[in-house]
């Protein structure tokens, strides 16, 4: 009898994986932002398309391949290298962004805002988010109350029913469009910098984050499959994170496509919802609004699944005191009510979050992949992280709400933080980074030097 860790997966089995990677990362997200990108870049949607798949594709992909590549189970062991008390304080703003706070609750206020909200009367819409919500995160608590299940119910059953419903879509759009991509309007922002703007719109999918916080689920997952050993258990998550993402990034590519389309009959919408409701309204009337309310719900289903799984998982793990039942039950019940606080509240305390978080992922996420290099030295990820953090912290002070962000606190930091290149970019961070790297890999390399003479 062949040794677990020697089995080997078939290419449907792989296929399984990645479908699960896939609707792990695919949530409502996915579908509103690059439709919105489309329409702001309008012929310049390549530029901009490019930008996106940078920070939407790419460095999900390195998220993924970095826990293949370091063999971790989660948030908190790409952030080891830096001490466990940093390790710590990662996973916990990690995975409270991703999940109660923001990523998860907006997988129900965007499904219920624009899947739901329009066949609701006006003074019915409160009550019946409430209604809404709580079912959507009672169904996500049910999924994925048995772990080894997770593999099966958004691998096997949700994923491939969501990707039959947007493929309807996509179908019912090129065969019949709206306008022409090439000569759709350019709003001023994506006239000069739409790839830069792509790159940071990228950042609203939440994906490099969720990468590294559906490491632990995806693990378990793979595990369960007779995978035993950490080479392939990492084999396994690399080949089918690479299979995911292609299929994520050739589906926004479509989206941004069909976003500028969209011009030649509609103007700008105020969000990607919107834009998305006018598109299946125009093709579709109610029967395509039944059929949005579907195709969001169940990609918003599968995504909340994996964000309250891998919070209970990793809290589980390092607050083992708590079952990972009660983390699942806390992590559902806090996302119910931060979702009923509303959806544009949601967004506007999420993006500066995300300006802080996003560089620090990135500089991780690099770190990791090529950790090998440098045999994982914890000066070169102290000076990387070290010139990273200060000019995030100012990012994310500037893209905070007036409340934060022009009081004479805010304006001090912002002051500070516009002296630093690519600071009108949002990018301030980038440079000071690489900065940090080279000093970290000097330090890296003296003391190998020092201990070969030795």
């Amino acid at each position: 009898m062949n040794d677990l860790t020697s089995q080997k997966l078939t290419w449907k089995q792989y296929l399984v994986v990645a479908s699960l990677l896939f609707g792990l990362f695919f949530g409502a997200g996915n579908l509103i932002f690059p439709l919105h990108l489309g329409q702001l870049a309008g012929a310049n949607w390549g530029s901009a398309a490019i930008g996106f798949l940078i920070t939407g594709v790419l460095l999900p992909l390195l998220s993924v391949l970095a826990v293949a590549i370091t063999r971790s189970e989660g948030v908190y062991d790409i952030g080891k290298p830096l001490g466990a008390g940093f390790a710590i304080v990662f996973m916990v703003l990690i995975h409270a962004t991703i999940g109660p706070l923001f990523g998860t609750p907006r997988t129900a206020t965007v499904s219920f805002t624009v899947g739901v909200a329009p066949f609701v009367p006006q003074n019915m819409q409160t009550v019946s988010l409430l209604i809404f919500s709580a079912v959507f995160f009672g169904a996500a608590f049910a999924f994925s109350y048995h772990e080894n299940n997770i593999l099966s119910n958004v691998g096997k059953v949700l994923n491939p029913l969501f990707l039959a419903l947007l493929f309807l879509v996509f179908v019912v759009a090129f065969l019949n469009p709206l306008g022409n991509p090439q000569t759709a309007p350019i709003t001023a922002a994506y006239k000069h910098s739409a790839l830069v703007n792509g790159f940071l719109e990228g950042y609203n999918t939440m994906d490099a984050l969720a990468g590294l916080a559906f490491g632990v689920t995806v693990v378990t997952a793979v595990k369960s499959m007779g995978q035993k050993d950490e080479k392939s258990v990492s084999k396994v998550v690399g080949k089918s994170g690479i299979l995911a993402v292609a299929a994520i990034g050739l589906i926004y590519l479509l989206l941004i496509l069909m976003g500028a389309m969209s011009l030649g009959h509609f103007k700008v919408s105020d969000n990607g919802g919107v834009a998305f409701n006018q598109i299946v309204n125009e093709y579709g009337g109610i029967f395509g609004q039944a059929l949005l309310a579907c195709l969001l719900t169940i990609t918003c289903l599968t995504t909340a699944v994996g964000l309250v799984a891998a919070f209970a998982q990793d809290f589980h793990k390092h607050f083992p005191k708590v079952s990972y039942h009660t983390w699942l039950f806390l992590s559902c019940l806090a996302s119910f009510i931060t979702a009923n606080i509303g959806l544009d509240e949601i967004i506007a305390w999420s993006t500066p979050m995300l300006m802080f978080l996003y560089p620090l992922s990135m500089t991780l996420i690099v770190l990791s992949v090529f950790s090998p290099l440098f045999k994982k030295d914890g000066t070169v990820y102290f000076f990387m992280i070290l010139f990273t953090v200060v000019p995030a912290f100012g990012d994310m002070i500037v893209a905070f709400p007036n409340v934060v962000s022009q009081s004479q606190f805010g304006l001090a930091v912002a002051s500070l933080r516009d002296k630093l290149p690519l600071a009108n970019m949002g990018l301030s961070w980038l440079l000071p980074a690489l900065v940090g790297l080279g000093i970290g890999l000097v330090f890296y390399y003296l003391k190998t030097k020092r201990n070969t003479l030795n």
